[in-house]
């Protein structure tokens, strides 16, 4: 029996299922493997959380919270829209940069703890003109965003780490392409377009077409 570790808290139970979703997935976050990491008995967790869906749900909380770099609300002269983008932008590099984080993230419930910051939030965009129901769908919205998006570029990563993208500039490939889609002519020169674009230019294109669909109906 594994002795038990005096003072364990939920912190320390989020923050060690953070460490094995780091080196391992989420396949390996385990309450079995917590308890060994923390040195504890896996029925001790129990006194801190529930079940594996609030552990879930803490874990994202978490995660969320190292994402959030710039402040709760617009600087003094900041469009509301602009500081909008750059949290959803900063989300989408904290999520990209976890293995496996956007699942933990999809499908979560907040967490008493970050109701304020929910609050600020939804303040801000009900400030610019929603209602809070439309601003709060408004973040869901943003939110299934930038988790889809992250989840296809670390599925996309994963894959190019044994089919990598071929080079836009060697011109043999390029005539193969050509010759593959003598016959669509939009898509060749579509993918000519993609591929000398940074890798994030497509979440980059989305996004900006969220946010200036929500400025657009808050303006109308």
């Amino acid at each position: 029996m594994i002795p038990e570790r005096p003072g364990v808290t939920r912190a320390a139970v989020v923050t060690a299922a953070l460490e094995l979703l780091a080196e391992g997935g989420l396949e390996a976050v385990s309450f079995r493997r917590i308890a060994g990491r923390l040195g504890v008995s896996a029925p001790t967790l129990y006194w801190h959380v529930e079940s594996k869906r609030q552990l879930m749900d803490l874990m994202a909380d978490e995660l969320a919270g190292r994402a959030r770099r710039g402040p709760l609300e617009p600087a003094p002269g900041e469009p509301w829209w602009s500081w909008l983008r750059t949290h959803a932008q900063q989300m989408f590099d904290a999520l990209v940069e976890v293995r496996d984080a956007p699942r933990v993230l999809a499908g979560n419930r907040p967490v008493p703890e970050s109701f304020p910051a929910v609050e600020g939030t939804l303040g801000v965009l009900v400030d610019a003109g929603l209602t809070p129901g439309d601003a709060q769908q408004a973040l869901f919205a943003i939110g299934a965003y930038v988790i889809g998006s992250a989840t296809e570029w670390q599925a996309e990563a994963e894959r190019a780490a044994t089919r990598p993208l071929p080079d836009p500039d060697d011109s043999e490939l390029d005539a193969g392409r050509a010759e593959v889609l003598a016959e669509q002519p939009l898509l060749l020169a579509a993918m000519r377009e993609i591929l000398h674009r940074p890798h994030t230019a497509a979440f980059e294109f989305g996004l900006d077409l969220l946010i200036d669909g929500l400025r657009a109906r808050v303006t109308r």
